[in-house]
Parts: C-alpha cells; sequence; structure tokens
C-alpha cells in the first residue's frame, strides 16, 4: 500500500505545482484557436485552480487532422505490437514516477480525496496501462476453417481515429481505461476531458510524448462539450467515439452519428444500483461495511455506486444498526487531508443537485445537511419506491433504504429502473445469490460482496446505462478496432483450367 503523506506535506505539495493550461496537441501545448479560457476550479474551496483553454471547432478539426495524418502514415497503427507495448510501459513508468504530483492534482481538481488518488486511482491508473500494452502483442488473429483450397483469415485492424470522451468523477482512471486499449489496437486519439477536470489529462498527454508516443497520437482538447465535445460527435474524420458520462448526454452521441458519418459510438453511462441484502445474510457487519463503501466511495460520484440498499425487514435493524456505525468512519473534510474519506462535491451546481435530495419521505438515519462550500454528509434515508430518491441517480453521497418480504419482491424492486449497470446480492445460499444474479438486469453483478471486478472483466450496463460496448478486459479492445476477412485461393492454375 501506498504511503501516505501528512496534511500539511499534501498542502506543500499543492503550493509546488506548476498547471497545465493549454490544449495538448499533435505533441505540443497550444492555446485555443480563439484564445479563449475557461475557470477551472478547486471544489475544496470554490477557488479559481487555473484558466484552461476554451477549445472550439477549429482546435478539433486541427486535432482531427493531425490524429489522421499520424494515423494514415503508420508511426503508430503500423508499428510493430512490441515497440507499442514497450512505448505504453514507459508511459506508465512515467506515470508512476510522477504519481504523487498527479495524485495531488487530481485531488485539487476533483474534490476526490488524497486517500483515494493515493491508494487507487493512481495505483489502478499504472496496472490498466500495463495491463493492456501487455496484451498487445499476445491478442491472436484467427484462421477459419475454410476448403482445402483456401486460406481465410480473420485480423483485426485499429478502427482509425478515435474520440474519447471523459466524464469529471473519476478523470485519470477513466482516461487509462479509454487510451490502453485504444493505443495498444493501435488508433490515434483525441481525449475531450470534462471542463470540470482537465489538469490530470493533459500532464499525461506530456508524459506521453515523454515516453516516445509519436505527435499526433494523443491529443487532449479541453473545453465545454458544446464546443468539443459535439464537434467532435459529429466530425466526419472521426471513426469512433467512446464515451463515459450521462445517459441524457450519451443519447446526444447516438444522434451526432446518425446526423454525421454513422461513427461507432460505445457509451458508459448512468446507474442507480440496488443491494439487496437477504434475510438469511451472514455476518451482517461485513455486509454494513460492503454497503457503506459502496454508497459512499468517492462521495457517492460513481456510476456503479450502491444508491438503493433493498433489505428484508427482518434484519432491517440489525444491518441499520451497523451500516450507521461505518457511516461514521467515513470522515468528511479537506480532501488534501488523508484522514478524510469524503472530500467535496465537483462543482457548486453539482452540490445543489445533490442537495435537493437531502428531504427525503422517510425517516433520515444520518447525515442529510450540507457544510459550507460543497459538501454533502453521507446519508442514509429510508425512501418509499416510488420516491424520486429511489428512482433518480443522485450521483452523490446518499444511501436510499427499502425493505421487502422476500426474494421475489428483491429482485422486482432491484430491476424497477431504467438502468442495468451494476447490482449487488448478499445471502448465505449460494444456490439462491447466483439465482439472482442471473435474473438480475445489471452487466455486473456481484455476490456477497460489493465491487466493479477488476481489469480483466468487462465493464458496462444493460439498458440506459450502456450501449456498443465494454471497457476493461480484452472485450475493451474490440471496440477500436475492425475484423477483416482475407480470404486466399491456394488452387493452382492447372486445377482451375479442368474446373
Amino acid at each position: 500500500m501506498t504511503d501516505l503523506l501528512t496534511h500539511d506535506e499534501y498542502r506543500a505539495i499543492a503550493g509546488d505545482l506548476t498547471l497545465p493550461t493549454a490544449a495538448y496537441i499533435d505533441g505540443a501545448y497550444r492555446p485555443a484557436a480563439s484564445g479563449k479560457t475557461l475557470t477551472t476550479t478547486n471544489p475544496a474551496t470554490g477557488e479559481a485552480l487555473a484558466e484552461i483553454a476554451a477549445c472550439g471547432v477549429e482546435d478539433v478539426d486541427f486535432a482531427v487532422e493531425k490524429a489522421r495524418e499520424a494515423f494514415d502514415d503508420g508511426r503508430w497503427s503500423r508499428l510493430h505490437p512490441g515497440e507499442r507495448k514497450e512505448i505504453l510501459i514507459r508511459l506508465a513508468k512515467l506515470i508512476k514516477r510522477n504519481a504523487r504530483e498527479l495524485a495531488v492534482l487530481e485531488s485539487l481538481d476533483s474534490g476526490k480525496t488524497i486517500y483515494d488518488c493515493e491508494t487507487v486511482d493512481i495505483p489502478e491508473t499504472i496496472h490498466c496501462l500495463i495491463w493492456h500494452a501487455e496484451a498487445i502483442d499476445k491478442i491472436y488473429d484467427q484462421v477459419a476453417p475454410a476448403s482445402d483450397d483456401h486460406i481465410a483469415m480473420i485480423v483485426r485492424e485499429p478502427i482509425g481515429v478515435v474520440g474519447l470522451v471523459l466524464p469529471w468523477n473519476f478523470p485519470l482512471l477513466m482516461l487509462a481505461w479509454k487510451i490502453g486499449p485504444a493505443l495498444a489496437a493501435g488508433c490515434s486519439v483525441i481525449v475531450k476531458p470534462a471542463e470540470e477536470t482537465s489538469l490530470t489529462a493533459l500532464r499525461v498527454a506530456e508524459l506521453a510524448t515523454e515516453a516516445g508516443l509519436p505527435r499526433g497520437i494523443l491529443n487532449v482538447v479541453t473545453g465545454l462539450g458544446s464546443d468539443v465535445g459535439e464537434p467532435l460527435g459529429r466530425h466526419q474524420d472521426v471513426d469512433m467515439v467512446s464515451f463515459t458520462g450521462s445517459t441524457e448526454t450519451g443519447r446526444r452521441f447516438l444522434r451526432y452519428s446518425a446526423d454525421s458519418n454513422l461513427k461507432e459510438v460505445v457509451l458508459e453511462m448512468g446507474g442507480k444500483n440496488p443491494c439487496i441484502v437477504l434475510e438469511d445474510a451472514k455476518d451482517l457487519d461485513r455486509v454494513a461495511a460492503h454497503v457503506v463503501n459502496g454508497a459512499f466511495w468517492n462521495m457517492g460520484e460513481n456510476c456503479s455506486a450502491t444508491s438503493r440498499l433493498i433489505v428484508h425487514e427482518g434484519i432491517k435493524d440489525a444491518l441499520l444498526e451497523r451500516v450507521l456505525a461505518h457511516a461514521r468512519e467515513w470522515s468528511l473534510g479537506d480532501p488534501l487531508d488523508p484522514e478524510h474519506r469524503v472530500g467535496p462535491l465537483v462543482s457548486k451546481d453539482h452540490f445543489d443537485k445533490v442537495s435537493a435530495y437531502l428531504a427525503g419521505d422517510g425517516p433520515i438515519h444520518t447525515g442529510g445537511e450540507t457544510r459550507d462550500g460543497a459538501y454533502v454528509e453521507p446519508t442514509v434515508m429510508d425512501v418509499s419506491p416510488g420516491a424520486s430518491a429511489a428512482k433518480d441517480e443522485i450521483f452523490g453521497p446518499v444511501l436510499s433504504v427499502m425493505t421487502v418480504r422476500g426474494f421475489d419482491e428483491a429482485i422486482t424492486l432491484a430491476n424497477d429502473t431504467p438502468y442495468g449497470l451494476a447490482a449487488s446480492i448478499f445471502t448465505a445460499n449460494m444456490k439462491r445469490g447466483l439465482r439472482g444474479a442471473r435474473m438480475l438486469r445489471a452487466g455486473t453483478v456481484t455476490v456477497n460482496c460489493y465491487g466493479e471486478g477488476d481489469i480483466t472483466t468487462p465493464f458496462g450496463g444493460y439498458r440506459q446505462s450502456g450501449f456498443g460496448g465494454r471497457d476493461n478486459s480484452l472485450m475493451a479492445h474490440d471496440q477500436y478496432t475492425q475484423v477483416k476477412t482475407i480470404w486466399v485461393d491456394l488452387a493452382d492454375d492447372a486445377d482451375e483450367a479442368v474446373d
């Protein structure tokens, strides 16, 4: 585990940082063509961190032009797989060498706790890049069973120029989830970070050049969604877009594709994830620890957060007692203090949205209050199944509790949502647990734990939680490649003449 520094030491690092502010296109930092900037703010203080390039259509066009040029001349797409692997591993090593700087940068820009940045986000970012790099020269193509006079080869080729549109809740880790398989496949990429959290993507692009990634292969274009995301989605020379964010915005990318060149689109979107605890669940203290971690990790700003606790009426009181005990361990405060597990929400606008859900239609067991700045206390409250808090994706540290009388009712309530990203079920009866996992309509279902799997398992959702593909695992490489059949006739001329 990473050795954490003191609060004062992290504050000292923050004071010495040089913040990247320009877009990164064709291997160099560049201001927006318009000269415009936007302010990125520290959610913990409300103070401005930096003025970031507010790019527009002209910048997107330039980035796509350079990415296409780089793809077509083969400087990366036709580089030997082993050489691509070496460069990506060098990038991972450079991130590790600069890990503390990146952790503080991530915390300042997003409000994430330094504890999570140091112990989760940075290590998993490094692991993700290395894992996909190591896969580059280990994914084999296929030969189909053709006749004796033919060979049918099934080969993968990089899809081309891809747009990677990132969310603000895991800026660095989601960058790795996307550039790992995209660069491994041989694509050229244009990254559009969330306007709230652009700093670490810019720094990683600079490190990628230092690692030896050719210019034009990894570009970061900063700005608003309407000014950068939409032009990227509508661009006629972008072959594919991978988007992580809200379901509302995901729908727009499907429209952009339909209105332009029918580019491929992969969407990872919202969730309203249930956690079912049945009456026979064992070790309720351990169950409660998983529930609380799932609900409050990253301030609940997590598409796979446990936002609905569906508990059997016979054990509700016993479980809630333990949930509240664990919730008290999640202290709230300055995210640069490693003692704190809950920081501010990412912005004042998001704080206002989450705060509106704190007046539930049932008892509030803990929390329910806000603090100066963008802080929302970890909250556990009873809700009715029809309440907005039980239906809407809150994306904050709010756990809604509902009571059921049995297994079938729990499954029905869990599936009563337009989303289908993640779900959990706790029971001592593994047969019933696996049956429940099969019945739950979600892309990832955990049994007797909370989690998202790991880098080896595909991540994505059903229904309005996902579309078109999966992140993580070898399946993530599929979305960045095209499959081509090469059919070879082996019959000699004499045989053909006879035929």
